[in-house]
């Protein structure tokens, strides 16, 4: 057989066993899918990939297939076109319908996901830019935003940390006020909880102090299991009169003029939140605490380790001496 003709032989083998390949994936994708139950919610959260967005609906019990949904996604061109929100699926919908559903946002609610350590400028530029929202705040410093809302001043004017990080669904249309007003109340619920079984002789003179110090240890924190570890570090420094010497706080002073490296000048810089230069906790929060980092802030590891270093790799070396601190400084910073 000549080459052309085994070319031929083979081209054509190859359009059958593609004409196969599409006929088996358009059979999947216009085939019921196995729902858990008759009907249900799934809510897809904001920013999320098309293989995230499959784990979520596999998880809220649409068992879709990953890889042929991400395929047919890529086919019809809609990676990008996929919505958030809380979506009602009922018996007999096929994988081409679940997708088509998700790409024209045909939602029961709009969604809004505010993560764990962000600031408050984050949170805000967030709900700003989501389209289902009415923004009603556009304009608003953060102290009108707390009076909007019925809640008191706070330190500074500002409302970092006040807002509870959580999924919120909302009604279409809805105002932003509506968003911030459940989140602030949410946070108070939570603090409150967790003031109210904290442990003994904390140094801590109020719900906002542990609040300040619950957004410390978010943003100190790179491994969970860390948290109250890092939390007593900072109740046994306030305890001794010594400075948090927090670089979270230092960068979170600095605002704009952050580079994205801490220089020696920088951690001198005088700003009311340079806890190098100042004692104590710095005036307001640093970020918006979750739920773990104000249950390790009021419930702190029993531990005399006064210094922390990073070890890279997410975790920390806690020290309860200065000497021990400036061998793991060496070893993990220096790399000596």
């Amino acid at each position: 057989m000549s080459l052309l003709k085994k070319c031929l032989v083979a081209g054509a083998g190859l359009v059958v066993l593609g004409a196969v390949a599409v006929g088996g994936v358009w059979h999947w994708a216009s085939s019921p899918v196995a729902l858990a139950v008759p009907q249900l919610d799934v809510t897809i959260k904001p920013h999320s990939s098309v293989r995230s967005v499959t784990a979520q609906l596999r998880r809220g019990g649409v068992p879709v297939q990953t890889d042929l949904f991400v395929l047919m996604t890529r086919v019809l061109g809609l990676q990008s076109q996929l919505k958030s929100g809380n979506y009602e699926f009922k018996a007999g919908i096929t994988p081409y319908e679940v997708l088509q559903k998700m790409a024209l946002g045909d939602v029961n609610e709009s969604v809004a996901t505010i993560i764990e350590g962000w600031t408050f400028k984050r949170m805000r530029d967030e709900l700003d830019a989501n389209p289902a929202l009415r923004h009603d705040t556009a304009g608003m410093s953060d102290a009108e935003l707390l009076a909007a809302i019925g809640a008191p001043a706070a330190p500074q004017g500002s409302g970092e940390g006040l807002f509870f990080p959580d999924t919120y669904l909302f009604d279409k249309g809805s105002s932003d006020l509506d968003v911030y007003r459940r989140a602030y109340k949410l946070m108070q619920t939570r603090l409150n909880e967790a003031w109210a079984a904290r442990a003994q002789g904390l140094p801590l003179k109020s719900p906002y102090e542990a609040l300040t110090l619950a957004s410390l240890v978010e943003k100190e924190t790179g491994k969970a299991g860390d948290r109250p570890l890092v939390a007593a570090v900072f109740a046994n420094r306030l305890k001794a009169g010594m400075p948090l010497q927090t670089d979270p706080a230092v960068i979170y002073g600095l605002g704009a003029s952050y580079t994205g490296r801490l220089h020696k000048s920088d951690l001198q810089a005088n700003t009311i939140y340079n806890t190098y230069l100042h004692p104590g906790l710095p005036p307001t929060p640093i970020a918006l605490p979750g739920a773990a980092a104000l249950q390790a802030a009021l419930n702190p590891a029993s531990t005399a380790a006064l210094y922390f270093v990073a070890r890279g790799d997410g975790s920390s070396v806690f020290s309860d001496n200065l000497v021990d601190h400036n061998k793991a400084v060496d070893k993990y910073i220096r790399g000596n």
